[in-house]
């Protein structure tokens, strides 16, 4: 088997063990091909100065199974920007090569992929995860050696904070960072808005289990209630259930006026079609995990609400040059939610990695300097301004409530989440 294929543009590594000579023959005989592949199809010649061989950057996605509308389009959005990167030449003396592993959504495949990428020397970095559960088993795999990891979809703060996050934070793992803000505001700023925007006041509450789910629901609720809201019931259902009766039944006596669910499309979207089946015509809202156009087509209804992480990709001019440069590749898979986000990650990685190799080969023995080059991130990305702070978090705090208008999600308003008496938290 060849050391890489060629995915997309941009060579894929296969062979994950390997030795740093083999990496840097490999370099060579790239060095004709560097900037041959353009986003349009063409072909251009580049003077690329390869001579110093590959570098491998990871990611860890759900690019099988329910979530994998996420997952493509994440993996889609990396490779573009290491594509775009190769053909400016952009990490001194490299050719940047892509692995993408799919983590199917679940803790222990993660925690897999990433003990696969991890037992390579050559892995510069590491795009992802999307779910909250994987990275809480993915992040301390790749810290143990040492190796960045950007998140364009983690939204449980535990992972940068900790188990006090709200009270007492503590960096959890200095090679973690996240461009996507916590579920410490998306579920009050989800609350917010229902509560006092939407006039919601009788909400009942159910969560996957999962640990996006149940912080999710957590922090929805305590805000929930102080802003005078009566939570009238709290429910958990399988990730994988597809027969909501059950515990449909339960809240039905409860009479809510709206029911506010932790967790993913491919449940919320039945659960909305079965709650108007069984006479419970109110609105569903959910987290970022629900705001994607497979919830419509799974059953989700008109006027069913959703936040997500930053503002809408449409209304962002920072934004355009992303976005027609991946319609301009062709793939096949939208974007979708995390797309934006997960080329900005990619970019964070390119950067730190073009400074850490200015003047010196990278190898493994290198890893805390393209950390801490990471922790001095300050770009404007797609998403907007890309800066971290103390804890790995993202300065970045804008949320946007999205509802249902037609078959996907529109935008409805975009802010942050502010406490009672006027700080933002």
């Amino acid at each position: 088997m060849p050391d890489h294929t060629i995915r997309g543009g941009v060579e894929v590594s296969l062979k994950r063990k390997v030795t740093w000579a083999g990496v840097l023959l490999a370099g060579v005989m790239l060095l004709p091909a560097c900037g041959t592949n353009q986003l349009g199809g063409g072909r251009a010649e580049s003077s690329c100065d390869t001579s110093r061989g590959a570098l491998v950057v990871g990611l860890i996605a759900p690019l099988s199974g329910g979530l994998s509308a996420y997952g493509q389009g994440m993996k889609n959005s990396a490779d573009l920007a290491i594509r775009q990167a190769n053909e400016k030449c952009a990490v001194p003396g490299y050719r940047l090569m892509f692995q993408p592993e799919d983590d199917q959504g679940t803790p222990q495949v993660a925690a897999q992929a990433a003990t696969e990428l991890a037992s390579d020397p050559n892995i510069a970095a590491v795009v992802g995860t999307y779910n909250s559960s994987a990275a809480q088993s993915v992040a301390p795999i790749l810290e143990q050696q040492n190796i960045v990891e950007v998140s364009s979809g983690n939204t449980d703060p535990v992972l940068t904070m900790g188990p006090q996050a709200a009270t007492a934070p503590k960096r959890q793992f200095p090679t973690y960072f996240r461009l996507a803000t916590t579920d410490l505001l998306q579920g009050p700023f989800g609350a917010q808005y229902l509560v006092q925007k939407a006039g919601k006041k009788r909400i009942a509450v159910i969560d996957d289990g999962k640990t996006y789910g149940v912080g999710l629901t957590e922090n929805f609720v305590k805000e929930a209630k102080q802003l005078g809201a009566d939570v009238v019931a709290q429910e958990r259902v399988g990730e994988h259930d597809t027969d909501f009766s059950s515990v449909i039944a339960k809240i039905r006596p409860m009479n809510p006026d709206a029911v506010y669910y932790g967790g993913e499309f491919p449940v919320a979207g039945p659960l909305s079609k079965q709650l108007a089946d069984a006479g419970l015509a109110i609105p569903v809202m959910g987290g970022d995990g629900i705001a994607d156009k497979q919830y419509v087509t799974l059953g989700g209804r008109q006027g069913d609400l959703a936040t997500g992480i930053g503002a809408p990709v449409q209304s962002l001019p920072s934004a355009k040059n992303f976005t027609d440069a991946y319609a301009a590749a062709g793939y096949v898979d939208s974007y979708s939610a995390y797309g934006p986000l997960t080329f900005d990650a990619t970019n964070v990685i390119i950067d730190a990695l073009a400074k850490v190799v200015r003047d010196v080969g990278f190898s493994s023995s290198r890893r805390q300097e393209l950390v801490d080059a990471v922790q001095q991130t300050n770009l404007d990305g797609t998403s907007g301004k890309v800066a971290f702070d103390e804890f790995g978090e993202t300065v970045s705090k804008a949320l946007t409530v999205y509802a249902v208008q037609g078959d996907d999600f529109a935008p409805v308003e975009t802010g942050t989440f502010t406490a009672p008496g006027g700080s933002g938290h």
